[in-house]
């Protein structure tokens, strides 16, 4: 049993650290004056905390990157279980198909 609480404890700590989904949008020369376009959006030029679709950004005259403020979730019930994004918390959340208000247990999520 202490064995299986140590993996837990290890496994917490891992998904924590790991690191999140993260791209790069590069400027065409001249493109960028006022700042940086994501969807359609004009982001000022510098740190961005949060973005409207929940991403953390970095804005300057050559690039855009971005890292996202979520994780996907990969292990859980997919038969008795449906998985719903919520924009506000930035979060994944999972919950039964029979009953929305009863979550389920997700084992792993990716980034």
């Amino acid at each position: 049993m202490k064995s299986f609480l140590a993996f837990l404890v290890a496994m917490g700590i891992t998904v924590t650290l790991g690191d999140a989904y993260c791209f790069s949008k590069l400027s065409k020369p001249g493109e960028a004056k006022e700042g940086c376009i994501l969807e359609g959006k004009l982001y000022p030029f510098g740190e961005i905390a949060r973005t409207e679709n929940c991403f953390r950004c970095s804005c300057s005259p050559h690039a855009m990157r971005c890292c996202s403020l979520f994780h996907t979730p990969v292990g859980f019930d997919e038969v008795n279980c449906k998985v719903i994004f919520n924009k506000k918390s930035c979060d994944y959340e999972v919950v039964q198909k029979s009953d929305p208000s009863e979550e389920c247990v997700v084992y792993s999520r990716v980034g």
